[in-house]
């Protein structure tokens, strides 16, 4: 089932394990919440001991803003998009343009970079 909602916020930065990541939580049935995102855009190298960022994830900041319609980050909060709900306590993998048919596939597009580490 397709669903509208509205951007609550955002969060591009570190999680606390230091992870680098991005999760945008939206508001949907007038009173519930959810984040979307999630997904690790670096990984750990044993070799330097230190966080590696993915090329590949640039990509999907730039996926994200394509489909909610936005050109900077700073601009999702307030914004309308729809997402695939496939049923209470399942992850939102795909979301899309509130009018336009354009969907940004987050499972799919990590698992063709190989980079499936988040939820």
């Amino acid at each position: 089932m397709i669903k509208n909602a509205k951007i609550e916020s955002t969060m591009l930065g570190r999680e606390d394990h230091g992870i680098m990541t991005w999760m945008i939580t939206i508001k949907f049935d007038k009173c519930v919440s959810c984040g979307v995102g999630g997904y690790a855009l670096d990984s750990y190298d044993k070799e330097t001991k230190t966080r590696v960022f993915y090329a590949e994830s640039m990509e999907s900041v730039s996926k994200l803003l394509e489909v909610v319609g936005v050109d900077k980050w700073e601009d999702l909060p307030g914004k309308y998009i729809r997402f695939e709900d496939n049923g209470w306590g399942s992850i939102i993998t795909k979301i899309g343009n509130i009018v336009e048919d354009k969907w940004f596939d987050l499972k799919e597009f990590f698992g063709k970079v190989g980079k499936t580490y988040g939820c």
